[in-house]
């Protein structure tokens, strides 16, 4: 046998675990030149990232606790709140004002009720005062400003950008 083959045989090849010590090391050795160093016992850690037994804000939480959380982060507790009222006008106004009038949107503190007359537009007006009163006394003080009522059918449509004066709609065009 060679000199060559009898080293060969004297040093074994490093296994896996062998190279990952070596790695480790040499890294270790990058960090102190760095000046970042870090032991494995004396390890800091840094603030809020550490897992322990009192909760924290990275804890599970239950579904609606999230959706609540959510809801308030975003700003979407008056439209949800006002959306609610849409579903239960009924039980807010009474059966017989609800069968008439049905609220159709909320923009800037201002609810538009829609009405199926004209008589029951002019009721609701009367009513208007109270409705506004017992809708922020449902959902929170300032909610509603001012319920606009419109009849059963609304503005007329304008169907071109030239008007003329005096006149109510494509009907009198001519004549």
């Amino acid at each position: 046998m060679s000199e060559a083959e009898r080293h060969e045989r004297k040093t074994p090849e490093p296994s896996g675990v062998d190279l990952a010590r070596q790695a480790l090391a040499a890294a270790r050795e990058q960090a102190r030149a760095r000046g970042n160093a870090v032991s494995g016992r004396g390890r800091r850690q840094q603030p809020g990232l550490r897992s322990g037994a009192r909760a924290d804000g990275r804890d599970p939480m239950p579904l609606m606790a999230a959706l609540d959380r959510l809801r308030t982060e975003r700003g979407w507790e008056m439209p949800i709140a006002v959306a609610g009222v849409m579903e239960r006008w009924a039980e807010i106004v009474g059966p017989e004002i609800a069968a008439h009038c049905e609220p159709e949107r909320y923009e800037e503190r201002e609810l538009l009720v829609r009405c199926d007359s004209s008589a029951w537009a002019a009721q609701l007006k009367l009513l208007a005062p109270q409705l506004v009163a017992r809708l922020n006394a449902d959902l929170g003080q300032g909610t509603v400003r001012l319920i606009k009522v419109q009849g059963p059918g609304g503005r007329p449509k304008r169907y071109g950008p030239w008007r003329a004066p005096g006149s109510s709609g494509p009907g009198d065009t001519y004549g």
